[in-house]
Formats: structure tokens, sequence, C-alpha cells
């Protein structure tokens, strides 16, 4: 389970990339404290490397309440930012990524943070959840 506050980009982007590698493996979701939409851009730069999470949804934790996971990790940037809580979890992760929905600029400029962000989340996906 991916959490981040308004699951929009960092939380999406990692459970799309997750089950594109080894989904055969893990059940992944991904849900939000306060969930509002699917980043256009996060649709995009997935869409990129054959990843679809256009059917995607922001969705709530509560959502998830009565259910258990092995991993729970929080995909915040660090200092500053208030991560969400969910105790349903056997193990917690927290992993922190720079919020490409933040990045001020053009199209450009906001496609290039997003792709910067799918290639350290698929970085540390590869890394710490291989099989």
């Amino acid at each position: 389970m991916f959490i981040r506050n308004h699951n929009l980009a960092r939380s999406q982007i990692a459970e799309g990339l997750l089950k594109s590698l080894y989904g055969e493996y893990y059940e992944v979701y991904n849900a939000g404290s306060n969930p509002t939409i699917v980043n256009p851009y996060a649709i995009k730069v997935l869409e990129e490397i054959s990843v679809d999470i256009s059917g995607n949804r922001s969705k709530n934790l509560k959502e998830f309440e009565d259910l258990e996971f092995d991993y729970v990790v929080t995909v915040c940037d660090g200092e500053g930012q208030k991560c969400p809580c969910f105790s349903g979890g056997k193990t917690y992760i927290q992993k922190s990524f720079e919020d490409p929905a933040a990045v001020n600029g053009d199209d450009p400029v906001k496609f290039d943070a997003f792709r910067r962000n799918r290639k350290d989340i698929k970085f540390w996906l590869e890394k710490t959840f291989k099989v």
C-alpha cells in the first residue's frame, strides 16, 4: 500500500510501476488521507513506458481501514510534509521522493519533473521489492 496525502502523483506512479514490474508477486494499492484526482502528468509519463494508470482513481485510506498489508509505504518528500498514517501494516517504510506536482513551469518543465520522479521511484522499487 503506497500512501500520500492527496493520492494524485507519487503513490499512483509507485502503484503503477510496482504492478508492471512485479505484479505477479504483489497485490498493490494506493490511497491518501485527502484524496483528490490522479494527476494527468502521472498518467502520461507512465503511458510513455507502456504502464496504464488511466483507469486509476484517487482513493481514501478509509476504504482500506479493515485490511492489513505486508508493507505500507509513505512517499512524502521529507522535511516539512506531514505524511498520512495507516494502522494496517506489518512493515512501514517511509521513502522520500520529490513532489513532481509541486514543480512550477510550462509543460516541458513539468514533464521533466514527472519523468525524474518515475525514474527515481522505479529504481527504488527494483532495488527494494525485487523477487
